[in-house]
């Protein structure tokens, strides 16, 4: 890793550069959030995020702010400025060109293209580098990105809404509204800033959801909105289904071998069919991961009754679960809020980690990762 001295101050701009790529929502899926922030003799002369992939990267964008006082200034940069040509030029070029006498990145870029030559690039011009400040929080703005680049899956987080005592449904199935306003407008925010929403057939046909972002501000753009994704074995999704009336793709898996006519149904609503192997009586998780990972889908948000939410947990397949719990009591009759069969035993159980807890609206939010 590349050593230079630190500077005191170098978390307090580092921070500032993670916050400003954190701020972005919709993410530039599929490229990795990036903050950067340039400073000179204490004061920030300019500070910009990635937008939008095919938009200028964040060093690109604060270069073109700060003009030629970027000549000697610190760049603080969240990920390592990228070193190849894509669909916009090298920004550890730009920045040498700019005369930045030094780069502090919070962690090196896995991708291939990258990893390291950036650093290499800057280094041989005679930029001072420093590697590896705040690095937990700058990896933190892209878990999909990095475990897609480095495992070839997206990060996946299971969202549940559950009552105090644990229920997602009456027994009848009624469940509007488990959760207050403010807990679903940070819902959307969540699908914002996934790549992919998914659920299953059980959920379309239950509670007809839409499954795009709506309730964010600034309102999230038709050509921007999360790939939908339902888990339909046998193509039962209705074609008069609200998913369809939604801005933003529709991508259906399905097992192999199914009805034509309900297959050329859904494709004249506009839905994408991909056929996937069946196990255990669903579709294969690791191959759906696998194929939106082929469509360089970074993090995928579900949102799945308790059986397929189950399934996301019990297989393995899920990395955090973002739980909503309502200050209210809904009985045991009423629905449980994951389907995890096979647990009898306090050693059997599934470990959390509760990475954050905070008050949303009159809910409690839960954030805990699995161990």
């Amino acid at each position: 890793m590349t050593t230079t001295d630190r500077h005191p101050d170098d978390p307090r701009w580092m921070a500032r550069a993670i916050r400003r790529a954190a701020a972005v929502c919709p993410p530039p899926h599929p490229n990795p959030r990036v903050g950067c922030v340039l400073v000179r003799d204490g004061s920030v002369l300019a500070e910009a995020a990635h937008e939008q992939a095919g938009g200028p990267h964040a060093e690109a964008a604060a270069l073109q702010a700060a003009g030629g006082a970027a000549h000697g200034a610190t760049a603080y940069v969240t990920l390592e400025p990228c070193a190849h040509y894509g669909r916009t030029p090298p920004c550890a070029r730009a920045l040498i060109d700019a005369g930045v006498s030094r780069v502090v990145v919070g962690h090196r870029d896995p991708n291939p293209r990258v990893a390291g030559g950036g650093i290499a690039q800057l280094e041989a011009a005679g930029v001072a580098v420093t590697e590896g400040v705040l690095a937990a929080d700058a990896e933190a703005l892209n878990r999909g990105f990095l475990r897609r680049m480095a495992g070839g899956r997206p990060w996946v987080r299971v969202k549940l809404a559950a009552s105090l005592d644990g229920r997602t449904a009456m027994a009848s199935g009624e469940s509007h509204w488990i959760t207050s306003a403010a807990a679903r407008r940070d819902v959307h925010r969540g699908r914002a800033e996934a790549a992919a929403v998914l659920t299953g057939v059980g959920t379309v046909r239950a509670d007809d959801p839409r499954l795009d972002a709506r309730d964010v501000e600034p309102a999230v753009p038709a050509e921007r909105q999360p790939q939908r994704v339902v888990l339909d074995p046998r193509l039962t999704t209705p074609p008069h289904a609200a998913l369809f009336q939604a801005p933003g793709p529709v991508l259906i898996g399905h097992a192999e071998y199914v009805n034509e006519a309900r297959a050329r149904a859904l494709r004249s609503c506009g839905a994408e069919l991909l056929p996937l192997p069946l196990q255990e009586g669903g579709l294969d998780l690791a191959a759906v991961l696998d194929a939106l990972a082929a469509r360089e889908i970074n993090e995928v948000w579900v949102e799945a009754g308790p059986t397929l939410a189950g399934s996301w947990v019990r297989g393995g397949w899920a990395d955090e679960l973002i739980v909503y719990t309502a200050p209210h009591l809904m009985g045991d009759a009423a629905r449980p809020l994951l389907a995890l069969p096979g647990i009898e035993t306090m050693a059997q159980r599934q470990p959390l980690a509760f990475s954050d807890v905070r008050r949303v609206g009159e809910e409690i939010r839960i954030t805990a990762r699995l161990v």
